[in-house]
């Protein structure tokens, strides 16, 4: 309801000031549409669904934002672009209608409100883990609430925030630096149009790679390989600017900006995956405001006589760097049923790095008695 609110507003806004305030309230209302979405939508899946569910909506925002590249380029004002866009904010409230948009099990599970459970018997007989969350509530009802000492204990749950989050932060910063890499460095302004594409096929691509390679690969590996590239990419760029060619620029600004969108991708996802029922919503949320946090430094690109730029991509290379690091820090989710309580989310735990082999065949084995 505020999403629509806040959208007619933002088309009707009379000055600048009320324009920029309106557009605040507007994107912090569609951040909390899209963030309830994100969570409700993975605690619907089975396990070996959740990627592909998430895959999907990917896709559909990337079939989004390219019509909204059709749109902007046939409106002829600005206030005919934004009232094009808000127009679809009204089927936000078909979210009220009984049945459109059910609670997720999980959270009336642990919130114990067991007589709105009725119709999702029949989905839960079909998931082992929802089946063995629901005999665990009809053994004990009282399902323990959020523990705020508790949380704080939570070693491992911290860690794991806080390398998702770091990893956000660098692959949302860093992708500004490879759209718009050619320009800064040649001397011309590229295309506003021309970089807004090539943002989001690369983001698109990404969302395709990463259908074919996580769940085989696994999302730790998936992760760190993403954030490699990256890394890599920005100091071959740095490094090497003056001896490139245009096309070997191209094709490294390229490949920095496709993995900077799937490791951004994928670090949303892992934490929908490894932070409990109970606070998965605020550890998501967090992991995207800083996401945001990072785009955030965009504009020291556009500084006078791009400066910005040298010392904004030198840093985001070093914290890329510092990331791949961390990301040996992080447990392994694939196809395992999401955490529901602080317990659950703490044994989420980096597999060790060397297995030791234990060989118990005797040294001098006799092959059986024949019977």
């Amino acid at each position: 309801m505020l999403a629509v609110v806040f959208g007619v507003l933002v088309c009707v806004s009379p000055s600048p000031p009320v324009f920029i305030t309106m557009r605040f309230c507007l994107a912090a209302a569609s951040a909390g549409v899209y963030l309830t979405l994100y969570v409700t939508r993975l605690e619907f899946c089975d396990p070996s669904q959740r990627l592909l569910a998430t895959m999907m909506s990917g896709l559909t925002v990337f079939a989004g934002e390219l019509l909204l590249l059709a749109v902007a380029l046939g409106c002829g004002s600005w206030r005919g672009l934004l009232g094009t866009g808000a127009a679809p904010l009204s089927l936000f409230l078909c979210y009220g209608i009984p049945g459109v948009f059910p609670e997720s099990p999980r959270w009336l599970l642990l919130s114990e409100r067991t007589g709105d459970m009725n119709s999702f018997n029949e989905r839960q007989r079909d998931d082992d883990s929802f089946t063995e969350l629901d005999t665990d509530s009809s053994s004990s009802p009282g399902r323990p609430h959020l523990s705020f000492p508790e949380l704080l204990h939570s070693r491992n749950i911290w860690k794991n925030l806080c390398v998702l989050g770091f990893t956000s932060f660098i692959s949302h910063g860093i992708s500004h630096c490879y759209s718009s890499f050619r320009g800064d460095v040649r001397g011309f302004t590229p295309s506003f149009y021309w970089t807004y594409l090539l943002s989001v096929c690369a983001g698109g691509g990404a969302w395709l790679l990463l259908w074919a390679t996580v769940d085989k690969f696994g999302r730790r590996g998936i992760l760190l390989l993403a954030m490699t590239l990256t890394g890599l990419a920005s100091l071959i760029l740095l490094g090497l600017m003056e001896y490139l060619s245009e096309s070997a620029m191209t094709v490294f600004s390229i490949m920095g900006l496709f993995s900077s969108q799937a490791a951004a991708s994928l670090s949303i996802l892992f934490t929908a995956e490894v932070m409990p029922t109970i606070i998965r919503g605020s550890g998501v949320g967090a992991v995207m405001a800083l996401g945001c946090v990072g785009r955030l430094s965009s504009p020291l690109m556009d500084l006078r006589n791009h400066y910005g730029y040298f010392l904004h991509h030198v840093v985001y290379s070093s914290l890329a760097l510092l990331a791949v690091l961390s990301i040996l820090l992080l447990p392994e989710s694939k196809r395992k049923p999401l955490p529901q309580t602080l317990a659950d989310g703490e044994q989420y735990r980096r597999p060790p790095l060397v297995r030791r082999r234990r060989d118990n065949v005797p040294l001098l084995a006799t092959p059986n008695p024949e019977t």
